[in-house]
């Protein structure tokens, strides 16, 4: 890959930061006009959606008892409210791929291929943490908590309140839910190997239920129902890294090569050494003015004159093919060098042993 030496202009940087403006402007209103008409059809089914949010809930109460009402206009905006939310979760989807469509074209195609699953996995177990909620954990905990009430105590809940609950125990499990996908992005990053997590299983377990008592209410049966669908879904991250192993691999040789190129590119050559009466007379008849080349034991360094860039000196981004090529050529070299140092160790090594 070639680098343009010209700097580009101000006007074309700041055509081009508008271009993104403009584009992201666009999507962020193709992404509330979404959720505007998901949640216009939802209006009419407002007070339904309620019903069937609070179903866990009457079902356990003493017969007779429904929930209460405290705000004067509680009972119109609460309902609608729930619609807003609902239509939100669902156009969700299409929120995503809106934001996928802004930053895919500043991704590698092996990139591409390894963040399309981890977006479709991610609203996936978002969905099945809220499922898992409503089914499961709702019930169980609303068929429980009702007995401790005293005796001159009735339980009839405030809708609001409830709604409240209700969302935080959805967030809580959506986001618990997404263990493997942050299992992925650990490795696929950088930040920790699939050894190193194997490892780290005791601690994965017990920040779990850390998590849980932090995002569930005060009460050890919804940390536990959790905490342990967490851990469960760490294990699940770690096997679903064995099947995307060829995409992490490449990934991790386009990062080597992102900080080897930078790491090059902050090296710069030494200052020349001071002129003296030996080094005016060099044999390559530079005289005792001329201090645009020099070397010594270590370096040689030369100055150029600065040509103006070309046509065919521009830069010419890679192609898919031709960056598969390369981090292949690259993970070779990696590899022989690995192989050359487990060499020169082992030589060592039976060289130790044979003195």
């Amino acid at each position: 890959m070639t680098k343009n030496t010209n700097p580009p202009s101000p006007e074309g940087e700041e055509l081009g930061f508008l271009q993104h403006l403009l584009e992201l402007r666009d999507r962020l209103l193709h992404m509330v006009l979404a959720i505007g008409i998901v949640f216009l059809i939802l209006m009419p089914f407002a007070q339904d959606l309620y019903n069937l949010l609070s179903d866990p809930l009457v079902r356990h109460l003493p017969a007779g008892q429904k929930l209460i009402a405290v705000g004067v206009a509680s009972p119109f905006f609460i309902p609608y409210k729930l619609a807003l939310m609902v239509a939100f979760v669902l156009a969700l989807p299409y929120v995503l791929y809106q934001l996928w469509g802004f930053i895919a074209p500043g991704l590698y195609q092996h990139e591409k291929k390894l963040v399309t699953p981890l977006l479709v996995s991610s609203v996936a177990l978002f969905y099945l943490g809220m499922a898992f909620a409503y089914f499961v954990v709702l019930p169980m905990m609303f068929s429980i908590l009702p007995n401790f009430a005293p005796s001159n105590v009735d339980v009839t809940p405030d809708i609001a309140e409830y709604l409240d609950f209700v969302m935080m125990m959805f967030m809580a499990f959506g986001i618990g839910f997404e263990m493997p996908v942050a299992t992925l992005l650990l490795i696929s990053t950088g930040i920790a190997s699939r050894e190193t997590l194997k490892q780290s299983r005791p601690y994965v377990v017990v920040g779990a239920f850390i998590i849980g008592m932090f995002l569930t209410p005060p009460d050890v049966l919804s940390q536990v129902m959790l905490a342990v669908p967490m851990w469960l879904l760490f294990e699940v991250g770690l096997l679903a890294s064995v099947l995307f192993e060829k995409q992490l691999k490449q990934a991790s040789a386009a990062r080597d090569a992102r900080d080897m190129a930078e790491d090059q590119h902050d090296i710069k050559p030494p200052p020349p050494p001071p002129a003296t009466s030996s080094a005016a007379t060099t044999t390559t008849g530079a005289t005792s003015n001329d201090t645009s080349a020099w070397e010594n034991d270590r370096h040689i360094f030369e100055e150029t004159t600065p040509t103006p860039s070309t046509d065919d000196e521009a830069f010419h981004p890679l192609t898919d093919e031709e960056m598969e090529a390369e981090l292949e050529r690259m993970d070779e070299e990696f590899k022989r060098m690995e192989d050359k140092f487990r060499k020169e160790e082992q030589d060592k090594q039976d060289k130790g042993k044979s003195d």
